[in-house]
């Protein structure tokens, strides 16, 4: 006779589950009060604790807040999550699957082009200041740590400047989650300088095309300055 417990989910998922559906539906929004955990457990067929740990992941990812006491405060509400919030999720889930670097070149050329194109068309006076300091960063005598944490900041800005807050949460965390990567392909050439100011060049060649609101010519060069760089590390 087959074993299908190994099989079922555990508990709190089939809480998470449930809970998901209702905000995917729409019957649960932002502001909503989950039902009480004891009623929870019983109209689920779980146990109390059961239904605790799956508020506490759901907390944890900033989904909803719990508050105990009696008044107005009190009890499960869900919350709407601040986009760091997805961020973090996105980069630790990046971080551990182990995805394929050639799907990651290719995300991130999907996303930035994107970012860039629209970045140019937008031609907000701030986006370009926060990139341009990016790029003042990337200007003085940095080694490759501090010059990874600019370049990281270049790349974030531009898909800020997009302003398309979704968009530039999966490039950042998709830039984050393979951050050690490309600060170890910067350490595969023994010949620093030289490589900086190669990167520095093709940074400022990205930001004078979104300065000159050519879009498509920032798309293209931030194609090739992402599939250059992470062809040092072999593809």
């Amino acid at each position: 006779m087959t074993d299908t417990r190994s099989a079922r989910p555990a508990t709190y998922e089939m809480v998470l589950e449930y809970v998901e559906q209702r905000l995917t539906s729409g019957e649960w929004r932002p502001g909503d009060r989950l039902p009480p955990e004891r009623e929870l457990a019983a109209r689920l067929g779980a146990s109390r604790q059961a239904v605790r740990e799956a508020l506490r992941v759901l907390q944890a990812q900033g989904v909803i807040r719990s508050q105990v006491g009696t008044g107005t405060d009190s009890g499960t509400v869900v919350v709407p999550a601040p986009a760091r919030a997805l961020g973090r999720v996105l980069r630790l889930h990046l971080a551990v699957d182990s995805f394929p670097f050639d799907d990651v070149t290719e995300a991130r050329v999907m996303l930035e082009r994107f970012s860039a194109g629209l970045a140019a068309r937008r031609h907000t006076a701030a986006g370009l200041l926060r990139i341009r300091a990016t790029l003042e960063e990337m200007d003085a005598d940095l080694d490759r740590a501090a010059f990874g944490e600019a370049d990281a900041a270049f790349h974030v800005a531009i898909a800020e400047a997009a302003g398309n807050r979704l968009v530039g949460e999966l490039t950042t965390a998709i830039r984050e989650s393979v951050r050690g990567t490309l600060l170890d392909a910067m350490y595969g050439d023994g010949d620093w300088p030289p490589l900086r100011a190669r990167l520095r060049a093709e940074h400022h060649e990205i930001h004078a095309a979104l300065a000159d609101g050519e879009g498509d010519l920032a798309a293209d060069r931030i194609e090739a300055h992402i599939r250059a760089f992470h062809g040092r590390l072999g593809g």
